[in-house]
């Protein structure tokens, strides 16, 4: 997140509003290679939401040079956290994958 919210402020994004997170754009594409590198599992509306937040905390803390702190993304790990979802029971089963393919 850190790098595309620096690569946004370097492409002369000013503004929040001009950063979204859709299923086509490279971010997107980034984070499901690493998570669902299978394209096992349908990605979320909410995942989208969430990601396009946390580029936006990132993009405002570096504009508002908090990144010169040490722990400057505490502040942005606690806004993120509050944005987390119950992991559904399926997924804490060690035999994950197998049950979803026989569904």
């Amino acid at each position: 997140m850190e790098k595309y919210a620096r690569q946004a402020i370097n492409d002369g994004v000013t503004s929040t509003e001009e950063l979204s997170i859709t299923r086509d754009c490279e971010l997107y594409r980034a984070l499901n290679m690493h998570y669902n590198k299978a394209n096992d599992f349908e990605v979320p509306e909410r995942f989208l939401e969430v990601a396009q937040i946390t580029l936006r905390e990132f993009f405002n803390a570096i504009i508002a040079g908090k990144d010169v702190d040490p722990s400057w993304k505490k502040a942005i790990y606690k806004v993120i956290c509050k944005l987390d979802s119950e992991v559904p029971e399926i997924f804490k089963s060690p035999n994950c994958l197998q049950e979803l393919l026989h569904e």
